[in-house]
Order: C-alpha cells, then sequence, then structure tokens
C-alpha cells in the first residue's frame, strides 16, 4: 500500500459502506446521509450491480444518480417504484439501509428519539420514524461519523427505536429470521455483531487507528475479529466513481474538518 495520503477520512468510509452491501442480492440498496448514499451508489456501480437503487422519487435507474443539482444530467430510469412497491420490499424484507443512529447499544438497538429520559428528555431527536417496522423486516447497517460513548452506550440506548438482538425485548413467538443487522462503519472503524451471542467485534480499523482507541471511545467491551485487518484503501478507480457521483463534494462536509483518510501520531 502506498503511504501516500491522496485521499479523505470520508472517501475511505465511502469504499468501506459500500462493502455492506457485497452479495445481498436484488434488494434495495437504502443509503440514508451523504456517505452512506454514496457507498450503496458505489457498491452498484461495481462489486454489486444487482442491487435495486431509486432516484429517491419515483423511479429505479440503472445508474445511480449524482448528489445535488444535476445540471444537464439525464438519469437512466429503467422502471416504475411507486411507495406501495418500496413498502411491498421492505415488508418483504428486500431492503438494506444504512442509517445514522443517534445512540447504539451492545445489543444493536438504536435511538432516533430523544436523550435522556422519555417524559422528560434532555433532546428531542426525530421520533422513531419508520425505524421500528424497517429494523424489524429487513437487513440494516449503520454509519457513526462520530465514534465516542455518547452514541455507542454503555447501557441500553435511552428509547429503542430500532430493534436489536437482545432477547428479553422480544414478544415469545416473535419472528426474528427476517431481522438483522451487517455492519456500523464509523471514524475509527468498521465493526459487525458476528461474535459469540451476536456481540459487536471490530473487523478493520482504518489506517492510524489502534483497537484501544476504538475500545476507550466505545461504552461497551468489544472483541477483535479473527479476520480483524486495516480497512482497505479507496483505488483510484473508486476515487474517480466517487468524484463522478459527488461532483459538489458533499463529502467534504460529512466528517468534521475532513480529514485525510491516513491519519498520523
Amino acid at each position: 500500500m502506498s503511504a501516500t495520503c491522496d485521499f479523505t477520512l470520508a472517501e475511505l468510509m465511502i469504499v468501506a459502506a459500500s462493502e455492506a452491501w457485497r452479495g445481498n442480492g436484488e434488494v434495495i440498496a437504502s443509503g440514508l446521509g451523504v456517505i452512506p448514499r454514496l457507498g450503496a451508489s458505489l457498491a452498484k456501480l461495481t462489486h454489486s450491480p444487482e442491487l435495486l437503487m431509486t432516484d429517491s422519487e419515483a423511479f429505479l435507474v440503472e445508474e445511480p444518480i449524482p448528489l445535488g443539482p444535476r445540471g444537464d444530467y439525464e438519469p437512466r430510469y429503467s422502471g416504475y417504484m411507486s411507495f406501495e412497491r418500496v413498502f411491498e420490499c421492505v415488508w418483504g424484507g428486500r431492503r438494506h439501509a444504512m442509517i445514522g443512529p443517534t445512540q447504539i447499544d451492545r445489543w444493536g438497538q438504536t435511538n432516533l428519539s430523544c436523550v435522556g429520559d422519555y417524559q422528560k428528555p434532555k433532546t428531542a431527536i426525530l421520533g422513531v420514524r419508520g425505524l421500528p417496522g424497517n429494523s424489524i423486516n429487513h437487513l440494516n447497517s449503520f454509519f457513526v461519523p462520530s465514534h465516542n460513548t455518547r452514541v455507542f452506550v454503555s447501557d441500553e440506548v435511552d428509547m429503542v427505536s430500532g430493534v436489536g438482538f437482545k432477547a428479553d425485548r422480544w414478544p415469545e413467538g416473535a419472528r426474528r429470521d427476517l431481522m438483522d443487522i451487517r455492519w456500523i462503519v464509523s471514524d475509527l472503524c468498521v465493526l459487525d455483531f458476528d461474535g459469540p451471542d451476536r456481540a459487536v467485534q471490530v473487523r478493520s480499523l482504518h489506517p492510524g487507528v489502534t483497537f484501544e482507541q476504538v475500545q476507550q471511545n466505545t461504552g461497551f467491551p468489544l472483541l477483535k475479529s479473527a479476520q480483524l485487518h486495516e480497512t482497505v484503501h479507496p483505488t483510484p478507480e473508486q476515487l474517480a466513481l466517487i468524484r463522478r457521483l459527488d461532483p459538489h463534494d458533499y463529502r467534504a462536509t460529512a466528517i468534521k474538518g475532513n480529514p485525510p483518510g491516513i491519519r498520523t501520531a
């Protein structure tokens, strides 16, 4: 690997996020936010062309729509995708969304709603939105732009907006086979829930980040994946695609300060 820092942390995270959709098959790939959306788009243009992608309005597109003003860009539509059809895919498990929760706990439960006591919160946020149904019916991943103990909380999240692997939260007889969580992509590392009893483990560390640094910024114990490695650097081909997908450089504002992809001491 080249030691030259010729990519940003945001670009590294876009490439890492794209891998969450590898091998998913023909499902709707939904990335909520700049980095997740670019990650899903990159996945479709490279390793997973079978992914379904919408124009965020009413149509399927074979080529992901670039972010921002389109100018003279003409989308390549391939079919109609009404909200009714989107919901059919959601309820049928044919969607993989990458979302940005306010809090995540060791069981993969997520909070979009409030920080503090529900009756008298310190901060009121979005509400649960569609997360209860989405989290119980189809695959999800998470994006965290600032990895710290306020996000990765030491106990249960303040309000469970999205379901996780905590067994006593599930009513007896409820189907759990449609629900799964793939990856968490943060500004420090990539994590998964593939440890014993679905424990959270670090699968890759971003360049210049140590496992100890990740653990210090996480409120619960982490495991090391048996395949722990450094997060793969973007290739020139991937960077060219990212720049085409984000011609207005919105990714530069996605991570505070737009730091380089390779950290130095």
